[in-house]
């Protein structure tokens, strides 16, 4: 199925820079760099972090797509410097460098368990890991963040909010998932108030804890986060074929990120141990609640979404991150140039990235988002998709609540 927005992305860790191109944004939508900075700004938050975080700072600067303040219409290019790339002229030079030995290259002989390297290696035909490693790393979700923050606009446009917080890292778990707020821009100030974006301040502590732990014993941890989006309007995604429903669309954006190992929707894996009577969500007519057509739930362990549909429920997914896998003290691997046992190789990287991988959530979200709202209203306009939209609710106002 040809989706309505999409982006790719490329640039590697430790090259020049990274681009992300976007497709599919309507003309008119206000825009300017300060919008993606402040974006990719909050990706670099986090208890955890490393030492990468005090070189970048990713701002974002806009090549195509935007004149004067406002999208054209067309593919929409973003630009984000690799400031790191001055300590690796010679190792991530795009021209051969005949005269640098493998130090200077940076050449990795080491794969590491849990990354991309020996898989990539194998899957490639690379003799050196670096080849795999650079663009399989999480540098690249920076330019994901940069797409997510032009969806996040237009979805604003309709009144369309997304946000995230932290629920666990390691063993330190929140006390309970917050209930989803009207507007997720507030949740995220009071989460990027936390250094680990965690809404329960005892918890955000523990979790500090853990982490300072597991940088002592040169470990690392991972941990669940969750993204909320408010105003969506009832209606988005299909039931119609697979590729079509929202849930499946969401999963696989979620997924996609580097380290991600799960997701769940609403209730999730606690609805598969309980019946039906304690999970599914009893409808009653609401005629105030125009977007969702005269109807609410009174739970929403659905999770804002009923057979690849937004419900008009506030939309809440959950991902579990593993624990990152280059380790301070590394694990048992195997030398490639000789075949014998060896310990893995120690790349600069996080204790913790949660956090971070938050801010990456929420803007998978808005991608995926943004992408049915322009498959349901269409429009090569800001202001022909808004008449779309306004069209849509006046005919779901006049439906009453009745089928």
């Amino acid at each position: 199925m040809l989706r309505a927005i999409r982006f790719t992305t490329a640039g590697e860790s430790h090259g020049r820079g990274l681009v992300v191109i976007l497709e599919g944004m309507p003309a008119g939508l206000g825009l300017d760099a300060k919008t993606v900075a402040a974006e990719l700004g909050r990706r670099q938050l986090g208890h955890g972090r490393g030492d990468r975080m005090r070189i970048e700072r990713d701002e974002g600067e806009i090549l195509g797509g935007v004149r004067l303040g406002e999208t054209l219409g067309s593919p929409i290019a973003v630009w984000i410097e690799n400031r790191d790339f001055e300590n690796w002229r010679v190792a991530m030079s795009a021209d051969p460098v005949p005269e640098a030995d493998d130090e200077s290259l940076r050449r990795v002989h080491l794969p590491r368990p849990g990354h991309a390297d020996l898989a990539g290696l194998l899957k490639y035909d690379r003799e050196d890991a670096r080849d795999v490693l650079e663009r399989s790393s999480a540098r690249e979700t920076a330019a994901r963040v940069a797409a997510g923050s032009l969806a996040k606009s237009l979805l604003a446009e309709f009144g369309v909010t997304v946000g995230s917080h932290v629920l666990r890292i390691g063993d330190a778990e929140a006390a309970s998932a917050v209930d989803p707020p009207s507007d997720a821009t507030q949740m995220n100030r009071e989460a990027d108030a936390s250094p680990v974006r965690c809404l329960d301040p005892t918890a955000a502590a523990e979790m500090m804890r853990a982490i300072d732990a597991a940088a002592a014993a040169g470990d690392t941890l991972g941990g669940v986060f969750e993204v909320v989006a408010c105003g969506l309007p009832v209606g988005l995604g299909s039931y119609v074929s697979w590729e079509e429903r929202l849930d499946g669309r969401l999963a696989a954006a979620l997924m996609s990120i580097q380290a991600m190992k799960g997701v769940e929707i609403g209730a999730g894996f606690l609805a598969a141990r309980s019946p039906g009577s304690a999970v599914h969500d009893e409808i009653e007519p609401d005629r105030s609640r125009t977007a969702s057509g005269g109807y609410r739930r009174r739970r929403n362990n659905a999770g804002g979404l009923e057979g690849g549909m937004t419900t008009g429920e506030p939309l809440v997914v959950r991902v579990a991150m593993k624990p990152l896998s280059t380790l301070m003290r590394p694990l048992d691997s195997v030398d490639l140039r000789s075949d014998e046992p060896a310990r893995a190789v120690r790349e600069r990287s996080d204790v913790c990235a949660v956090p971070a991988a938050a801010v990456v959530g929420e803007a998978m979200v808005a991608l995926v988002l943004a992408d049915a709202m322009r498959e349901k209203f269409g429009g090569d306009s800001l202001g022909e998709m808004r008449t779309n939209h306004e069209a849509y609710l006046e005919r779901l106002g006049r439906r009453g609540g009745k089928a």
